[in-house]
């Protein structure tokens, strides 16, 4: 995937991303990456704090950005979480917080 933005909330995350091809030209799906993300990450977390289990719901609330909507303002959205939720007062100060535009990748 090629990431656009993401933000780790206390008792969430939310990420806009671009899903890539594979060698043969499919586009990997939703599933696919987010299986891939919480696979590696609940291996991660479970190692640093020395357990076993699952760390993620087996769910998930995804949604497919459609042509109409700005991708823009989805990704506002997600950078103004921690806002809104009153864990801290601009988003620049979120630690949790990655988006290709602050950070000059792409």
């Amino acid at each position: 995937m090629s990431l656009i933005c993401a933000v780790v909330m206390p008792d969430h995350a939310h990420m806009l991303y671009y899903p890539m091809c594979d060698a043969e030209g499919n586009r990997y799906t939703k599933t696919e990456i987010v299986g891939a993300i919480k696979s590696a990450s609940a291996h991660s977390i479970n190692k640093l704090l020395k357990r076993k289990g699952p760390v993620w719901q087996d769910e998930s609330f995804d949604h497919v950005t459609r042509k109409s909507e700005s991708i823009e303002a989805r990704a506002q959205y997600i950078v103004e979480n921690p806002v809104r939720q009153r864990l801290c007062q601009k988003s620049d100060e979120y630690p949790y917080l990655w988006r290709v535009w602050n950070e000059g990748n792409s």
